[in-house]
């Protein structure tokens, strides 16, 4: 709230719509919403560059309220336009295959220093090897997923498809259903990679429909994804709502996927 006054916007409550790793929030009455995340987890400045270049080439993304990044004590403030949700059912699949092909176009035309994929498949990797981190992985589960997280990172960086910037998670968290269409969110993961590496996040359907798709690059891609989040869901300090049950499902289905 005070990081909007100092915008000169009128927020006198906030509610919280998301808490996870980051707290998402809605202030009003000036109607803004407020992203709010550990300054030391977080790409904050490089969230709002991308978002700010991808809309000054008319992808489709949510607007930013201020391009400035408000430091409050350990903490990291990015303030963005607020939508009214249209509708509380999926993104029609055309809509959502068209939604992400004009922000990959968008993002071929933006060049900005990220991370390449295989370092975001480091963090897990380092995850899941530090038994301080992950205390309540067992040890069969810990050695399975270090070995699947290894074997399809190495499957995906052999792939001789062209790499591009990427969004990193365009799941439908991620996808905002509203009056000028669907607009993503949250480019804290924007990375470099393959096409597939996105679309192993968006729904199977978008996948399958997106155009000059790498059918087993994708399927590769979405195993990789599935250990990923695996990973982090037994991080100590993870805070996605029932992230253990997730995490336990998970690697059941990972281990079907890999049979």
């Amino acid at each position: 709230m005070s990081s909007a006054a100092r915008l000169g916007l009128a927020a006198d409550a906030a509610t919280v719509l998301h808490n996870s790793n980051a707290l998402t929030l809605r202030l009003l009455p000036c109607d803004v919403l407020a992203r709010v995340a550990a300054a030391a987890h977080q790409c904050a400045q490089l969230e709002v560059e991308v978002a700010r270049r991808l809309a000054a080439v008319g992808s489709p993304v949510a607007a930013l309220e201020s391009p400035e990044v408000f430091v409050r004590g350990d903490h990291v403030v990015t303030l963005w336009a607020y939508y009214e949700p249209v509708t509380t059912g999926p993104i029609p699949t055309a809509e959502y295959v068209g939604a992400l092909e004009r922000l990959h176009a968008g993002m071929r035309k933006v060049d900005l220093p990220v991370p390449h994929f295989t370092d975001r498949v480091s963090e897990a990797q380092r995850l899941v090897a530090d038994q301080v981190r992950t205390p309540a992985l067992a040890a069969a589960d810990r050695v399975f997923l270090a070995g699947t997280l290894a074997r399809l990172r190495q499957a995906v960086s052999r792939s001789d498809r062209p790499e591009q910037l990427l969004h990193g998670e365009p799941h439908p968290g991620n996808l905002l259903s509203t009056r000028t269409g669907p607009l993503f969110i949250d480019f804290e993961t924007c990375c470099r990679g393959p096409i597939e590496f996105d679309l192993a996040h968006a729904p199977d359907e978008v996948g399958d429909h997106y155009p000059g798709v790498d059918h087993r690059l994708l399927r590769n891609c979405r195993i990789l994804m599935r250990a990923m989040i695996t990973a982090w869901r037994w991080d100590r300090d993870d805070q996605f709502p029932d992230g253990r049950r997730f995490g336990n499902e998970w690697l059941s289905e990972l281990r079907k996927a890999t049979a």
